[in-house]
């Protein structure tokens, strides 16, 4: 089926367009939806275009359609010259469109074949300039700057960008800048479509103030001259064969060039015009002064008061930093949603739009079409331009690139682009991305090229139209496991710090991995969440990390998996189990783990599970068994010359000498573990030492040592991650204080470890009933918190309220851990109420899980008994 040409003609003799169009997709066997996803553009432009609503489209999204519609020779111009007529020439005095304003680069041009001219306008320098006085920019002082200097040395520099980067704007304020640098005069040009190098030669000798060529020279006199080439896309060709003729004849001339690709003639400089800078991702704004260091939420706040009255209120300012960071800080984006600020609050928007910018439309700011069809504009079509810019192999890499979610290094990204086969530099690729404005490259460490938000969405779009996505997916998790499994070992021994940055600023491709690849390809996904386990607990992710790996150890599409390879998904299962306090019901698969390691004669995950089983046999009360694994894997790690596991065996020993009322004996292989941790160079495990010995150091009653260990300890570990260990050593700091009376202290450390449920004047203890008749679950820092009150209020003399605190401590702590906690509230319960049932029920829970008291607290409990007996005989 082609187009009917005679059924319906134009006056002029051509098909309208939206004949043509229709006939051209219902040939090529597309709905309009399908032509809009193909071409990158919406489909209300398809629609407005096949009803006749639209009369002159722009010409980029012309080009776009006749490329998805592969019109090519006396078809494709017959296309363009129905979307686009040619109009009569204006009148030579007719005013025409000025240069200028945030967006004027990317506004629909003159007809073809004639350029747009400026007005004259001064400066206090003398330098005649004959250009708009520039909109105020944000966040461009450098680039200004940069541009400013490039000029001095480059005959032309070319600034490139998406379309509504802002190119246009800081191009003027560079033109006035560097007036002073070029007293002979600047001026500039508007390329308009259609335009030939006759064209372009002809109005810019006109600006510069000569008629002829050949007198420009003579006209310049020797002086700098700036001359600005605004839309260098609209004919590049005869752009490039202009400014090689301009700048061969007056040396002495500049030139500033602004479009969507570089001018592309010899010596031409370019420079990407980058987004303004955006919030960093987590970023929780309390008031608009901490959005103030980011030009684009500047600019978004900026634009919002313009539409509305009420500034954003602290509630939405969240979300304003989220929506300001998913429009990748393009200006054009800024605007167009900041203008919907009218109907909807900044929360509003970003639950209607932040999975939806590039279906972003509006009319240009700073220009009132005529047609307002036609200066309607969307993300999708200002991306797909410069989208259909790149080779179909350079496509091809982009849309595989697409799958990053935030930053990543070349390596990664040629991993990625190798699919398993040859592996090819990526450097040029980039480089050409880079050019166009799709690419942002910031900082210096490897992980600094990231895709704009608007670029990666538009081209995720296209790889599900192409039939890719899944297989990029899929290879994306791939890459990223391969990442982690490289990462891993780092997060023991000396480059903890080195490893876990690198994770971190890997979050967002790790999850996103996981997710593809669970559904998908579930044995790859089980591959990259069994070398997650440390870096979870580190950053505080032991619940979601360990729902990961029970869901994929479930899987029955993993049960093939290698075993060794589900044996450390079942241990790091149960180390993060261990975290929560939800290790008991995870033995059984570490002892398989043990087995398969064993069996395997892997000696590195026979350690790691002789290790996690130490702490679940603590928790769970079986210490003797406890004390076997540890001595077990202190002999295996001897053998084989593992410094590293030895300083962990010894302790996991530490806290059987505690437990046996061995302080001394713990003080001194806590030295032993700082010893082999220093040989090791594990800085980790020497800052974990030192966290415990501020525990033997306050179990042996000396307070204020304690304090001033702990609190060095808490805040080394705040650098480090942790937040398991940060918790206990914060802990073990609270009950100095408290045993040592100094109450507003200690209730600041509750108020730390316990920031969700604030500490009111009348304070309850935890797993009693509330108001309501509701028991509330109990956490491990509630567990600490409470025996800190029961000591305070000990300390005030309230012994009621201290047993209440000390019974809720007993009750919720469960046997026997690390801390003894059990003992210690029952020792605390007995010196509240002096109660005989109370002493029964210790020596009970002492002969239970081998805890002898430690000195201090015999001597309580003596001086308890001594004073009841006299209280008896008195009697």
């Amino acid at each position: 089926m082609t187009p009917d040409h005679d059924r319906s003609r134009s006056p002029g003799g051509r098909t309208p367009l939206p004949d043509l169009l229709r006939g051209h997709r219902l040939a090529a066997g597309l709905t309009q939806a399908e032509l809009a996803t193909r071409a990158g553009v919406g489909v209300r432009t398809v629609r407005d275009l096949e009803r006749g609503r639209a009369t002159r489209p722009q010409r980029t999204t012309v080009d776009l359609l006749a490329d998805a519609l592969g019109l090519t020779g006396p078809a494709r111009q017959a296309f363009l010259a129905a979307a686009r007529p040619a109009q009569a020439a204006p009148p030579a005095d007719a005013p025409q469109p000025p240069v200028g304003g945030p967006d004027a680069a990317d506004a629909p041009r003159p007809p073809a074949r004639h350029l747009a001219v400026t007005g004259s306008a001064g400066t206090d320098s003398g330098t005649p300039i004959a250009l708009p006085q520039p909109v105020p920019l944000l966040g461009r002082d450098r680039d200004v700057a940069e541009v400013t200097a490039l000029l001095a040395e480059h005959p032309v520099v070319s600034l490139v960008g998406l379309a509504g980067v802002g190119k246009t704007a800081l191009a003027l304020t560079v033109a006035y800048a560097a007036a002073t640098d070029h007293p002979a005069g600047v001026t500039g040009v508007l390329v308009g479509e259609g335009s030939d190098a006759a064209d372009v030669l002809a109005a810019s000798v006109a600006v510069l103030g000569v008629n002829r060529l050949a007198d420009l020279s003579c006209r310049l006199g020797g002086q700098p001259a700036l001359l600005l080439v605004d839309a260098v896309e609209r004919a590049p060709g005869p752009v490039a064969e202009a400014l090689r003729t301009l700048v061969a004849a007056a040396p002495t001339l500049r030139v500033l060039v602004t479009g969507r690709r570089p001018a592309g003639v010899p010596g031409e400089l370019v420079r990407p015009v980058a987004p303004l800078d955006v919030p960093p991702a987590g970023l929780e704004p309390a008031d608009p002064a901490e959005l103030a260091r980011w030009p684009a939420a500047t600019l978004f706040l900026a634009r919002l008061a313009r539409a509305r009255r009420e500034p954003p209120t602290p509630a939405e300012l969240p979300a304003l930093a989220a929506l300001v960071r998913r429009l990748g800080g393009l200006p054009l984006a800024i605007e167009l949603m900041a203008a919907r600020g009218r109907i909807l609050d900044v929360t509003e928007l970003l639950d209607r739009y932040g999975d939806r910018v590039l279906d972003l439309a509006g009319v240009r700011p700073g220009w009132e079409p005529a047609d307002p069809a036609a200066g309607t504009v969307t993300l999708r079509e200002a991306v797909a331009t410069s989208y259909h810019l790149l080779a179909p192999a350079e496509r091809a890499a982009l849309r595989r690139l697409s799958a990053f979610r935030n930053r990543w290094s070349v390596e990664l990204a040629e991993d990625l682009l190798a699919d398993g086969g040859e592996r090819r530099d990526a450097v040029p690729l980039l480089d050409r991305l880079r050019e166009l404005g799709l690419l942002s490259v910031r900082g210096t460490g490897p992980f600094r090229f990231r895709l704009l938000d608007a670029v990666r969405d538009f081209a995720t779009e296209q790889a599900a139209v192409e039939g890719e996505l899944t297989a990029i997916r899929r290879r994306h998790a791939l890459v990223v496991a391969g990442l982690v499994r490289r990462t891993a070992p780092g997060l023991v021994g000396a480059d903890v710090p080195t490893a876990v940055h690198l994770l971190d600023e890997a979050t967002s491709d790790i999850t996103a991995a996981l997710a593809h690849a669970a559904e998908d390809d579930p044995a790859t996904a089980l591959l990259l969440a069994a070398a997650l386990p440390r870096w979870w607990r580190l950053r505080g992710r032991d619940v979601s990390g360990r729902r990961w790996l029970r869901r994929l150890l479930a899987d029955p599409r993993t049960a093939g998996a290698p075993p060794v390879l589900r044996a450390w998904a079942l241990l790091g299962s149960a180390r993060l189990a261990a975290e929560h306090g939800a290790g008991g019901g995870e033995l059984p698969a570490v002892r398989d783990a043990l087995e398969i390691f064993r069996a395997a004669g892997e000696v590195t995950g026979e350690l790691s599970a002789r290790s996690v089983l130490c702490a679940l046999l603590s928790s769970a009360g079986a210490h003797r068994e406890a004390r076997e694994q540890a001595e077990a894997a202190l002999e295996v790690a001897t053998r084989h010359g593992r410094v590293r596991e030895m300083a962990v065996a010894h302790q996991h020993l530490t806290w059987h000498d505690v437990r046996v009322a061995d302080l001394t004996g713990a003080r001194r292989r806590l030295a032993t573990v700082d010893r082999l941790a220093t040989q090791s160079g594990e800085q980790r495990l020497r800052l974990l030492a030192r966290a415990d010995l501020a525990e033997v150091t306050r179990l042996e009653g000396r307070y204020v040592d304690a304090v001033e260990l702990g609190r060095r300890a808490a805040d080394a570990l705040v650098e480090l991650g942790d937040p398991g260990r940060w918790r206990r050593v914060v802990g073990t700091v609270g009950l100095a204080l408290a045993l040592e009376g100094r109450v507003a202290e200690a209730l600041e450390v509750v108020a730390e470890l316990r920031p969700a449920h604030p500490v009111p004047a009348q304070r309850r203890p935890p797993g009693v009933e509330d108001p309501a008749g509701e028991r509330r679950d109990v956490s491990p820092e509630e567990v600490v918190c409470a025996l800190i009150e029961g000591h305070l209020a000990l300390h005030r003399g309230d012994r009621e309220l201290a047993a209440e605190w000390f019974t809720a401590a007993a009750e919720s702590a469960g046997g026997g851990g690390e801390r003894r906690d059990v003992v210690e509230a029952l020792v605390g319960l007995a010196a509240s109420t002096g109660e005989v049932a109370v002493l029964d029920r210790l020596d009970r829970a002492c002969r239970a899980t081998g805890i002898r008291l430690l000195p201090r607290e015999e001597a309580l409990l003596y001086a308890l008994v001594a004073r009841r007996e006299r209280a008896v005989r008195g009697n």
